[in-house]
């Protein structure tokens, strides 16, 4: 059973704090995220439990902090709009291919938040906390929060605030940040940001950066860090970007 129907099963014994605890507690309607651990044993038949693993839990982190921050910076003028909606909806569906139950629970996390009186960096301080000393992980999220940002082909200036924020709550050089940016808002060649290179970058330095971002990004190695099962084909896209960005540099300088 994966962490995604142990918490839609009731049967874990996970208390996570913090904003992150409080929209998942209410998403997945767990009365127990804030009673003591006796009283939850309690309301089991059997008084048995299944307890996350410390990378269940981390992928915990992850799918709620990413709908959370999207349902901010979805309301960040002050209403959200059934284009904003549909926008994280073909996300779900489109990009991440979530089955129904992880579907439904993608959208109780968003609603909740959305409501939630804790703020857009609120999330971002606590998902950086459990994935600090995780850059790739951290670079998947602020790649999430741009690809939705952007998916109506532009982002608004209090977005790229948020946006913005998150980068600095991240550790994220702007150098980075612009590189990232430029993929979904184009101001320079997509292709070179891909491989976080500039274009007059060598072609030694393209093939070793190319090496070093295939063996961070890998799918595999990026799921036992902590990435949920439901955003491995969001990585495996990514993956393979990172590919076909190499693929078109090296054909068009013939090395």
């Amino acid at each position: 059973m994966s962490w995604l129907g142990k918490m839609i099963g009731g049967t874990i014994g996970l208390a996570l704090g913090g904003p992150l605890g409080a929209v998942a507690g209410a998403a997945f309607g767990h009365a127990f995220v804030d009673k003591r651990e006796d009283d939850y044993l309690r309301s089991i038949p059997g008084g048995k439990r299944t307890d996350l693993s410390s990378n269940e839990e981390a992928q915990l982190v992850f799918f709620t902090a990413a709908f959370s921050m999207l349902a901010k910076i979805s309301k960040a003028d002050g209403r959200i709009s059934e284009e904003e909606i549909k926008v994280v909806e073909r996300f779900m569906v489109n990009d991440l291919q979530l089955d129904e139950a992880s579907r439904q629970t993608a959208q109780n996390i968003f609603r909740n938040a959305v409501t939630s009186s804790q703020t857009f960096e609120d999330f971002a301080q606590q998902f950086y906390s459990v994935f600090k000393y995780q850059a790739n992980i951290i670079e998947l999220m602020l790649d999430v929060l741009l690809r939705v940002s952007s998916a109506d082909g532009n982002v608004s200036a209090i977005e790229e605030q948020m946006l913005l924020s998150a980068s600095r709550i991240f550790r994220f050089s702007q150098s980075d940040y612009n590189r990232l940016h430029s993929r979904y808002v184009k101001k320079s060649d997509p292709y070179y940001a891909v491989l976080k290179c500039d274009e007059n970058a060598s072609n030694e330095e393209i093939k070793k950066k190319y090496r070093t971002l295939v063996q961070e990004y890998h799918p595999d190695k990026i799921q036992a860090k902590g990435l949920p099962e439901e955003f491995i084909k969001f990585a495996t896209d990514k993956f393979t970007e990172i590919q076909d960005a190499y693929e078109n540099i090296r054909k068009r300088r013939g090395f």
